[in-house]
């Protein structure tokens, strides 16, 4: 399908988004993803006239609540091809890392690459793994022939992005685990900005671990979901309620997995709202998500590419998302400049600030799409940079 074919087809759901206000441009779903109506009525719901605790009530709401909590997990788990036993709730992507980093048994050596969020480097730091870093090819995208050479049996873990939150540059899953496997190491793999444009379907990938955070992919903030089918081999990293089995004060055992990793009180109404945020975006389809965002990031590098100010980073394939820098000025400048004109981008560092190092740049600018962007943002955009080339001219 042609670009301009793709963006013509693609129904036009900025309706659903009660956030996205007229005449406001948000190219910031990278970072987080705006919430639609369906959403926020189920998690209004749930917080309301649904809510009462799971897992321990004999009343009957809470029977109900515990139904649904359930049946959110069961939802999850089919979005990405994976049974319900193998998904365990935490608050993001960045609380399932640090799950894997601390409790994994063998703390041994860990390959991460140069893109990689904080988020997947800093814990295994904590933790105590000893990090090797694989570079990238030229054009941004994690260099699997270098890893497959750097890879020993000394390496316990690999940990990549399916999809760098900088560059959008994708990962061949499928590859990496081939490679991580055949040195006897793991993989673990961070879909935070694949879930939301991807079809995901973690049997066919062949990871051992994957991460995601709720509120990219149109859910609520503060839930998100660790898969893998090597829970039982990991013990408890918090203790609390929920997850025993039974306690004294001379031992205590512990509930089989996931529930063993679930300490406390869950996020029911995140959980609940995660699901609803499943069901829109199965609803549009993924695969017409990606495309329309594949058509949306060709026309935006096309028209950043005629600009010599612009310098772009990252493939030609990145996946819903372009970062790119202007000669002579700042991307919080940049920033600045467009909000005034209604358009919000992100410009940082984009908690990457090893990707930073390796561009050669203190930030980029990153203007990042969702399933509700269209050809008006990308003009908008296009339309505020001149601007700042003409106050910086």
């Amino acid at each position: 399908m042609s670009t301009t074919t793709a963006l013509r087809t693609f129904p036009d759901v900025r309706a659903d988004f009660p956030g996205l206000t007229p005449g406001w441009h948000y190219l910031d779903t990278a970072a987080t993803a705006q919430k639609p109506q369906a959403v926020i009525d189920a998690t209004v719901h749930a917080m309301g006239r649904d809510y009462a605790t799971v897992h321990r009530g004999v009343y009957a709401r809470s029977a109900d609540m515990t139904l649904a909590y359930e049946a959110a997990r069961r939802r999850i788990a089919a979005f990405i091809g994976a049974k319900e036993e193998q998904i365990a709730f935490v608050r993001g992507a960045t609380e399932a890392i640090n799950l894997v980093a601390y409790s994994h048994p063998k703390k041994g050596r860990v390959l991460l690459s140069v893109l990689e969020h904080h988020s997947n480097i800093v814990p295994w730091q904590l933790a105590g793994w000893q990090v090797d870093v694989c570079p990238l090819t030229a054009d941004g995208c994690i260099d699997l022939d270098a890893a497959e050479k750097m890879l020993t049996p000394d390496h316990e873990m690999v940990a990549f992005a399916h999809v760098s939150n900088v560059l959008g540059s994708p990962l061949d899953v499928a590859r990496a685990a081939e490679l991580a496997h055949r040195v006897g190491a793991e993989l673990l793999v961070d879909g935070c900005q694949a879930v939301p444009r991807l079809p995901v379907d973690v049997a066919a990938l062949g990871c051992d671990y994957y991460v995601f955070s709720g509120h990219k992919l149109y859910g609520p903030t503060g839930i998100g979901v660790l898969w893998s089918d090597k829970l039982d081999a990991l013990p408890p990293w918090q203790g609390g309620g929920s997850m025993i089995d039974r306690v004294t004060f001379a031992k205590t055992t512990y509930a089989p997995a996931p529930t063993r990793f679930e300490a406390g009180t869950p996020a029911i109404v995140e959980a609940i709202g995660l699901a609803a945020a499943i069901d829109y975006v199965d609803a549009v389809g993924v695969a017409a998500i990606h495309a329309h965002e594949v058509a949306l990031v060709g026309t935006l590098r096309e028209a950043l590419a005629r600009r010599n100010s612009i310098t772009l980073f990252g493939p030609e394939n990145s996946a819903g998302i372009v970062s790119f820098a202007m000669a002579g000025v700042h991307p919080h400048d940049i920033g600045t400049i467009l909000d005034e004109s209604g358009v919000a981008i992100r410009a940082g560092h984009h908690c990457a600030q090893p990707l930073m190092e390796h561009l050669g740049v203190p930030a980029t600018a990153r203007a990042s799409f969702g399933v509700y962007s269209n050809d008006d943002d990308v003009a908008a955009l296009i339309d505020g940079l001149a601007r700042v080339e003409r106050i910086f001219g």
